[in-house]
């Protein structure tokens, strides 16, 4: 296929990062992790691909893909029930290895909490109305919508008003300064301290007391 006639179909990050309001960092993130199909030019300027866009943004409308878009939409799945009175955390990580670690680190430490994971930043979104968490913690790479977007979106919504936020994330300080704009006073756990600072930072945050500790 001759990319340079079909460049007119595609997008540009900057456009796209407009259709999606994320930044224009975050859309690159995606195209290097795959989220999103991209190409250059013959003047090394990227181009992403219409169809791969058309289906990211029917993924988040909830409907099916337009003709060859290179998704799947995912089913849609029930509402969600509070299961009793304790504290709820909603923990928003695209890696297993770090929900599962996160999981167990909080559970051991702190028994008594409901803890509910989400895949993306969508989905987190989604969880966040219906189930009304107290804490969420939310990594700032994200696919499809990034932490730093959904932490905006979090923070514009009064329901919302009463959750705190803690940010984890592998980005070093200078990596994170494309996002700081929604990350301004809240409190960051780097991934390689999860272990020493996520729970000191959990309990400060829900003043949680030291005997919380099994």
């Amino acid at each position: 296929m001759n990319k340079t006639v079909a460049q007119d179909a595609d997008y540009s990050t900057r456009e796209v990062a407009e259709m999606l309001g994320m930044a224009v960092r975050s859309v690159q993130l995606m195209v290097d992790r795959g989220e999103l199909h991209a190409w250059k030019t013959p003047g090394g300027h990227r181009r992403i691909a219409r169809g791969s866009v058309e289906a990211l943004l029917a993924r988040r409308q909830g409907r099916a893909p337009v003709a060859g878009a290179e998704a799947r939409v995912a089913a849609p799945t029930p509402p969600l029930q509070a299961s009793d009175a304790r504290t709820r955390v909603l923990l928003i990580e695209d890696s297993k290895h770090y929900q599962n670690l996160a999981s167990l680190l909080l559970r051991e430490q702190f028994p008594d909490l409901d803890i509910r994971m989400a895949d993306d930043g969508f989905a987190g979104l989604a969880m966040a109305g219906q189930w009304q968490p107290e804490l969420m913690i939310v990594d700032i790479l994200l696919p499809g919508m990034d932490g730093a977007t959904l932490i905006m979106s979090l923070r514009s919504h009064p329901q919302f008003a009463a959750s705190r936020l803690i940010v984890l994330t592998s980005l070093d300080e200078a990596d994170r300064l494309p996002y700081m704009f929604a990350l301004e006073g809240l409190p960051i756990v780097h991934k390689s301290r999860m272990v020493l600072d996520l729970p000191q930072r959990v309990r400060d945050v829900l003043a949680l007391p030291s005997s919380a500790r099994p």
